[in-house]
């Protein structure tokens, strides 16, 4: 289990990986965002993305479910009160396959809430081709290692 005193500056954790296939990228654009680019590949091909490619909104939601196997799982996380920024870089394209990493950029406890603290990260995600895709920054809250752990952690070194 990852505690707040784990998260230090420099840091890195891996993001899980996925593929996205044309049937994804159709099913959320056809809910969320139905422009044209998501949702039919001559007219994705027709576009600046040049094919069928994923709404940002959807590589944002893929990096959420990635960041969530890949490491938030396993953590005391406590929600995120926001995102600083967010940037789409190159279009996901249907075959893609993305991964990516978190980057702890700093970490500190918070005065007003006892037993927590907040740490900022860098994350970005990254097609196969070794390029970032999206990039974003944005704190997540994170509760302290409870007493009896630091104690047990302490006894074993």
């Amino acid at each position: 289990m990852l505690y707040l005193e784990d998260f230090t500056p420099g840091r890195v954790l891996a993001l899980a990986s996925c593929t996205l296939d044309a049937a994804a990228i159709i099913e959320f654009a056809s809910e969320f965002d139905p422009q044209p680019m998501h949702l039919d590949e001559e007219a994705g091909k027709a576009s600046i993305l040049g094919g069928l490619a994923a709404s940002g909104w959807h590589t944002a939601s893929l990096f959420m479910r990635m960041m969530y196997d890949g490491w938030l799982a396993n953590s005391s996380s406590e929600g995120s009160p926001g995102i600083e920024f967010m940037e789409w870089k190159k279009p996901v394209l249907a075959g893609d396959t993305l991964s990516g990493r978190s980057t702890v950029i700093e970490a500190r406890p918070l005065r007003s809430r006892p037993g927590l603290g907040l740490v900022k990260f860098l994350h970005e995600v990254i097609n196969q081709n070794g390029e970032v895709v999206m990039r974003g920054e944005n704190p997540i809250m994170f509760r302290a290692r409870p007493a009896d752990e630091t104690a047990i952690a302490g006894d074993k070194a």
